[in-house]
Protein backbone atom coordinates (compact mmCIF):
# COMPACT_ATOMS: atom_id res chain seq x y z
CA UNK A 1 0.00 0.00 0.00
CA UNK A 2 3.21 2.22 0.74
CA UNK A 3 4.51 1.86 -2.58
CA UNK A 4 0.86 2.76 -4.17
CA UNK A 5 1.03 6.52 -2.71
CA UNK A 6 4.58 7.01 -3.53
CA UNK A 7 3.99 6.49 -7.04
CA UNK A 8 2.07 9.27 -7.90
CA UNK A 9 3.92 11.58 -5.51
CA UNK A 10 7.38 10.57 -7.69
CA UNK A 11 5.37 11.50 -11.33
CA UNK A 12 4.33 15.04 -9.77
CA UNK A 13 8.22 15.15 -8.63
CA UNK A 14 8.73 14.38 -12.25
CA UNK A 15 6.80 16.83 -13.64
CA UNK A 16 7.86 19.47 -12.00
CA UNK A 17 11.45 19.31 -12.83
CA UNK A 18 10.36 19.39 -16.28
CA UNK A 19 8.45 22.31 -15.91
CA UNK A 20 11.80 23.20 -14.16
CA UNK A 21 13.86 22.52 -17.43
CA UNK A 22 11.69 24.22 -19.57
CA UNK A 23 11.42 27.23 -17.63
CA UNK A 24 15.28 27.61 -17.56
CA UNK A 25 15.30 27.18 -21.28
CA UNK A 26 12.61 29.96 -21.18
CA UNK A 27 14.21 32.21 -18.90
CA UNK A 28 17.49 32.15 -20.62
CA UNK A 29 15.97 32.80 -24.03
CA UNK A 30 14.32 35.93 -22.73
CA UNK A 31 17.38 36.94 -21.48
CA UNK A 32 19.46 37.14 -24.06
CA UNK A 33 16.48 38.50 -26.13
CA UNK A 34 16.08 41.22 -23.82
CA UNK A 35 19.74 41.94 -24.20
CA UNK A 36 19.37 42.12 -27.97
CA UNK A 37 16.80 44.79 -27.54
CA UNK A 38 18.73 47.08 -25.04
CA UNK A 39 21.53 46.88 -27.54
CA UNK A 40 19.13 47.75 -30.52
CA UNK A 41 17.20 50.48 -28.35
CA UNK A 42 20.67 52.13 -28.14
CA UNK A 43 21.82 51.60 -31.29
CA UNK A 44 18.62 53.52 -32.31
CA UNK A 45 19.54 56.36 -29.82
CA UNK A 46 22.65 56.63 -31.19
CA UNK A 47 20.97 57.26 -34.54
CA UNK A 48 18.69 59.85 -33.45
CA UNK A 49 15.51 57.93 -33.33
CA UNK A 50 13.09 58.54 -30.35
CA UNK A 51 11.64 55.58 -30.17
CA UNK A 52 14.83 53.73 -29.04
CA UNK A 53 14.14 54.61 -25.41
CA UNK A 54 11.09 52.62 -25.46
CA UNK A 55 13.26 49.57 -27.06
CA UNK A 56 15.52 50.02 -23.80
CA UNK A 57 12.99 49.22 -21.24
CA UNK A 58 11.32 46.64 -23.08
CA UNK A 59 14.71 45.38 -23.06
CA UNK A 60 15.04 45.49 -19.10
CA UNK A 61 11.72 43.93 -18.82
CA UNK A 62 11.86 40.90 -20.55
CA UNK A 63 15.69 40.10 -19.65
CA UNK A 64 14.41 41.01 -15.62
CA UNK A 65 10.95 38.87 -16.10
CA UNK A 66 12.22 35.81 -13.69
CA UNK A 67 13.61 38.10 -10.95
CA UNK A 68 10.01 40.49 -11.09
CA UNK A 69 7.93 37.44 -11.51
CA UNK A 70 9.73 36.08 -8.06
CA UNK A 71 9.85 39.64 -6.50
CA UNK A 72 5.96 39.69 -6.63
CA UNK A 73 5.24 36.39 -5.64
CA UNK A 74 7.10 36.48 -2.86
CA UNK A 75 5.45 39.85 -1.93
CA UNK A 76 2.20 38.72 -2.32
CA UNK A 77 2.96 35.27 0.00
CA UNK A 78 3.16 32.66 -3.03
CA UNK A 79 6.50 31.44 -2.68
CA UNK A 80 4.77 27.52 -2.78
CA UNK A 81 3.44 28.52 -6.46
CA UNK A 82 6.87 29.52 -7.63
CA UNK A 83 9.08 26.30 -9.63
CA UNK A 84 12.80 27.56 -9.78
CA UNK A 85 13.74 27.16 -12.62
CA UNK A 86 17.11 24.45 -13.24
CA UNK A 87 19.21 22.63 -15.30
Amino acid sequence: MKNALNAPLAQIQQLKDGFGLALAVLFMFGFFWGVIKIWSGANAISKGDPDGKAGIVAGIIIAAAATIMGALFSIFGLEDAIITPRF
